[in-house]
């Protein structure tokens, strides 16, 4: 297994509210686990809900006693969940304060992913598939056929979401589990990379790349060169790097 990933303010913003973690070693009871969370609230509280997520759900995760993915990542979430809730009811600059969060840990050729809010799993190879599906006002509109993926792409609401930790202390987490093929390469990002680029043009990126390294940075680059109008947070993870295959 190789993996990179980064994570840049972008252009347009002052503060990065995106943080992400990596390891593509255990993690307690994990064999890998990688997480990309989008903050969103004023002042510092985005950047704060973002950090403290994932941070905590990597000590739950490490502090488990289960060994079953989901109903690990579920129990961690959840747990986190409700601190943070808690610590924005005591304190008046962290109130409605929240992030995405998007995991997934890779068992030989099984993957699981634990997903809320809007930032993605792809799968890409001979194709770029989305695993997870967002919980956002535009895609809750284009489920019910309101609106196509085109006119979702470019709808001024597009950044309001539906779901968020942090947000309801009864959150609900959607879980996906995927077989993995070689060629498979996994990828994580928040919305300001899938904003900036379509899913075609990170495909063609993402296998034009001599390694995981150009193609973290030639995303990275590319979504600034669109316009970087938030942060940016890429994690790829080849998950069967001894093969010698290209997508």
């Amino acid at each position: 297994m190789k993996t990179f990933s980064m994570t840049d303010v972008g252009r347009r913003r002052e503060m990065n509210q995106d943080y992400i973690y990596a390891s593509d070693t255990s993690v307690g009871n994990l064999p890998n686990l990688f997480i990309v969370a989008d903050g969103m609230g004023g002042h510092n509280a985005g950047d704060f809900a973002s950090r403290y997520t994932v941070e905590h759900v990597v000590e739950a995760v490490k502090a488990s006693g289960l060994t079953e993915p989901v109903s690990l990542l579920a129990e961690a979430l959840r747990q986190v969940n409700s601190s943070l809730i808690d610590l924005a009811s005591r304190d008046p600059l962290l109130r409605g304060t929240g992030t995405t969060f998007v995991a997934a840990t890779i068992t030989q050729n099984r993957m699981s992913v634990a997903n809320v809010g809007d930032s993605r799993l792809y799968i890409v190879n001979q194709r770029i598939v989305q695993i997870t599906k967002d919980h956002s006002l535009v895609q809750e509109m284009v489920r019910m056929g309101e609106m196509d993926q085109e006119q979702a792409r470019v709808h001024p609401d597009k950044n309001i979401i539906t779901r968020a930790v942090g947000a309801v202390r009864e959150i609900e987490i959607d879980f996906f589990e995927v077989n993995l093929k070689q060629g498979d390469r996994i990828l994580l990002c928040s919305d300001g990379l899938t904003n900036m680029i379509e899913d075609q043009e990170i495909r063609r990126i993402i296998c034009s790349q001599r390694d995981l390294v150009e193609s973290v940075q030639r995303l990275v680059a590319a979504a600034n060169a669109n316009g970087g109008k938030d942060n940016i947070s890429v994690i790829i993870v080849d998950p069967f790097s001894d093969e010698v295959v290209r997508c």
